[in-house]
């Protein structure tokens, strides 16, 4: 991580809690995995037009890809780069299976309610992204496929996907440059495909500091042409 003088903040996200803010250009986020077998769904919006937000399919196809890591960014649907992958220590992250909904959980972990559980109760997904997204005007409408980081998915040859159990350790971290003003909305809960059958989703920490825009030499602005363009547009926006 950068040195100590560009240090912001830090915090944790507990797991199956969620977590929003504004991160502003040129930061960047570490993302840890403190106990092992974490997975963090993150949506990514543009702070000035909320309009504009993460786009998987694009974001795939510009990096002939289907999962992220280093190297790797997320593009916008007007196809400037949103935030960029600069370090990432497991290797692989999901970008297709999506979250959980109350009904999954349910059906997996079985039923809580905060009146009885408080704390305890089982939270997933989806409501945990519409909370945070209510907090600035956004709603169901505007939930789009997200990034699972720290999960691995695999497809075998008749295209079902198998969840790869244990795919990331305590310890794991992904650095992730802003390279737009970004709303950035997190939820802790399980993995669409998780394979425990108990209800215990791993704590994230979440590590600030200012590392600046990205230069003519960067990995993720040279991993491809369209990368070079995507980053074009993105400074001629902010120009």
């Amino acid at each position: 991580m950068a040195e100590q003088t560009k240090f912001l903040w830090e915090e944790l996200v507990p797991g199956g809690t969620h977590w929003s803010g504004l991160i502003r250009r040129g930061t960047a986020l570490r993302l840890t995995d403190t106990e092992g077998g974490a997975n963090l769904s993150a949506l990514f919006y543009n702070t000035e037009d909320k309009l504009e937000r993460y786009n998987m399919p694009d974001t795939l196809k510009a990096q002939h890809t289907a999962f992220l890591t280093k190297g790797n960014v997320c593009y916008s649907d007007m196809g400037r780069v949103m935030c960029s992958i600069i370090e990432d220590s497991v290797g692989w992250h999901d970008t297709i299976c999506g979250i959980t909904d109350s009904a999954m959980i349910e059906a997996k972990y079985g039923k809580t309610a905060f009146q009885t559980h408080r704390n305890a109760m089982y939270r997933n997904g989806k409501d945990g992204l519409l909370i945070e997204l209510a907090k600035y005007g956004l709603g169901k409408r505007d939930l789009v496929a997200n990034v699972n980081f720290f999960s691995k998915v695999i497809p075998d040859e008749a295209g079902n996907l198998s969840f790869v159990t244990g795919h990331s350790k305590a310890g794991n971290y992904v650095d992730v440059r802003f390279d737009m003003n970004v709303l950035l909305v997190l939820s802790a809960a399980p993995h669409p495909l998780e394979s425990k059958t108990t209800y215990q989703p791993a704590t994230v920490k979440l590590s600030a500091w200012h590392a600046g825009l990205a230069e003519a030499d960067d990995v993720c602005r040279n991993a491809c042409e369209q990368n070079q363009r995507g980053f074009i547009n993105t400074e001629r926006y902010y120009l």
